[in-house]
């Protein structure tokens, strides 16, 4: 399923993608889904030292935490969507619980200003 956030700058999208990073990697018993996570960052939002803050707040191993989180930073519409085809390929060999992409749209918004271009 995809799920899209939404909201004003500085409302809390980036930390709840950071903590969804960290609680996709919880046993099922305890709500996470026992995977990895890819996370595709398209505006330099990613904080490992976030994930870190996180993890300890789950009772959970910094390192081996940020060991299952796979980051790739976007530089472009066309840079995304290789990461995604890349990021497809690696969800064929590993288990990998979440795929978060902050921000989807950022890449478009820059490199398409008008709809005209779309």
């Amino acid at each position: 399923s995809i799920t899209e956030l939404f909201g004003e700058f500085r409302t809390g999208k980036s930390q709840l993608c950071h903590t969804l990073a960290v609680t996709c990697q919880l046993p099922i018993d305890n709500g996470g889904a026992e995977g990895k996570c890819l996370y595709i960052d398209t505006e330099g939002t990613f904080r490992p030292e976030r994930l870190l803050a996180v993890a300890e707040r789950f009772g959970l191993q910094g390192r081996d935490v940020l060991d299952n989180v796979t980051y790739a930073r976007a530089y472009n519409s066309d840079h995304q969507m290789t990461l995604l085809t890349q990021a497809a390929a690696m969800m064929s060999e590993s288990r990998y619980a979440i795929v978060i992409v902050d921000s989807a749209t950022a890449c478009y918004r820059t490199d398409y200003s008008g709809r005209g271009e779309l």
